[in-house]
């Protein structure tokens, strides 16, 4: 069995722990997006993970344990600080009838992530270049969303602020974490009832395959997050919400 064998087999397979079978146009798209994670990963700095199998559980398969949290088959989904992509285009590739922005505040990322859109032929996608700071006092973004995603590294105060504004009354915010949060949620917690929101659901687990653990916290918006927040750049990370 070649590496790109193992590759399709390890996706298969933690997928298949997750609920999910990928078709062969699906498993064709994740291996496609992978080796032009890799082409470009050679120009600018993407993922320090190059390893396919590796890429495959730490990439795609984390991004698509979402499923353990909250069902993300919705309509309008936004990935704050994407990156290289994550979660975002592996949460479209599954869920192929959403419609999914994946926003970044590096041009370059913005470049590589439009060829993967246009390489995998994907509709209803599309990135936006931009803080989040900026974008979610945007009328055509703020309180727009189903879903916000975001696997940025930022303590969850920070995330909060940047990421609540973008969800509509009834939606979720939903924060990828490693390890133990709780220090973190504490902290958090004045932050996202000021923002309009509360702590719904802490979801730890083992990715499939792995020995990592993972924590998914779901943040449920119940009223609109005041006007003046998210404050301007910069400053949620300097002085996060209390």
């Amino acid at each position: 069995m070649n590496k790109l064998e193992e590759g399709i087999n390890e996706l298969r397979n933690g997928l298949k722990e997750l609920g999910m079978e990928p078709d062969e146009k699906q498993t064709g798209q994740f291996m496609e997006y992978y080796r032009l994670l890799i082409s470009w990963n050679e120009v600018i700095n993407l993922t320090a993970i190059t390893e396919l199998k590796e890429v495959v559980v730490k990439h795609f398969i984390d991004s698509l344990a979402i499923v353990k949290a909250i069902n993300p088959s919705c309509d309008r989904i936004i990935d704050v600080g994407t990156g290289a992509g994550f979660p975002g285009i592996p949460i479209k590739l599954m869920f192929p009838g959403i419609n999914m922005v994946l926003l970044d505040s590096l041009n370059k990322r913005i470049r590589f992530l439009d060829e993967v859109i246009s390489k995998l032929d994907l509709a209803n996608i599309s990135t936006v270049h931009g803080r989040a700071e900026d974008l979610g006092r945007d009328s055509l973004h703020r309180g727009q969303y189903d879903i916000c995603v975001s696997r940025a590294v930022a303590r969850l105060a920070v995330l909060a602020e940047y990421c609540i504004p973008f969800v509509k009354q009834g939606g979720s915010f939903v924060a990828y974490k490693s390890g133990n949060v709780e220090e973190e949620l504490k902290e958090a917690a004045g932050a996202v009832r000021l923002l309009g929101a509360d702590i719904e659901k802490v979801n730890e687990f083992i990715i499939p395959g792995t020995d990592i653990r993972r924590t998914l916290i779901v943040i449920r918006k119940t009223k609109d997050t005041p006007a003046k927040y998210p404050r301007t750049a910069g400053k949620a990370a300097r002085e996060p919400l209390k």
